[in-house]
């Protein structure tokens, strides 16, 4: 496997679909991923489950956040579930990886995030966890995380078809 370069992220992003759809390449493209913006930001409201099969598998309930007029929002000490503003279309032959934006961190926020496999569309969602004790202030449409696209050795014949395959789609 090997990391895709900016020019080859360029590339991607004129095919079609593109890779990466809604991504502003003045500030978004960086040298080795795609920073990705926050649209949407829930407070986890039930306990989840995670069992053997797929069918004992239950996420927690969520709700939305409203942000202030400007756009903010509030975060106290805690996790969320935040969505990306940008629709990700992974061909066979790539998967890919996210992090947190270093800004992020050095103030004691964290985004973890799994997998996104080939074949996956949509956009995602990931965790954010606020663990300065005093709280944090976002804005929405802020890049907070970049997606690292890693080019398998032959693409894969059967792509993602989980359960989260075009989710946040609309």
């Amino acid at each position: 496997m090997s990391v895709l370069s900016r020019e080859e992220l360029l590339a991607a992003l004129a095919a079609h679909p593109p890779l990466v759809e809604d991504v502003d390449q003045a500030t978004q493209l960086q040298p080795n991923g795609i920073d990705l913006r926050v649209e949407r930001m829930q407070r986890l409201t039930s306990q989840a489950s995670f069992g053997a099969s797929d069918a004992a598998r239950e996420p927690s309930m969520r709700e939305d956040l409203v942000a202030d007029a400007d756009g903010w929002w509030d975060l106290s000490q805690g996790a969320y579930v935040i969505t990306y503003r940008e629709r990700v279309n992974l061909p066979a032959d790539l998967t890919a990886l996210i992090r947190p934006r270093s800004s992020l961190l050095r103030s004691g926020v964290a985004i973890h995030g799994a997998v996104w496999d080939a074949g996956y569309s949509g956009r995602g969602e990931g965790l954010l966890s606020v663990l300065n004790e005093r709280g944090y202030r976002l804005q929405q449409g802020a890049r907070v995380a970049q997606l690292v696209f890693f080019r398998l050795s032959s693409p894969t014949v059967r792509g993602y078809i989980g359960r989260y395959h075009g989710e946040n789609a609309e």
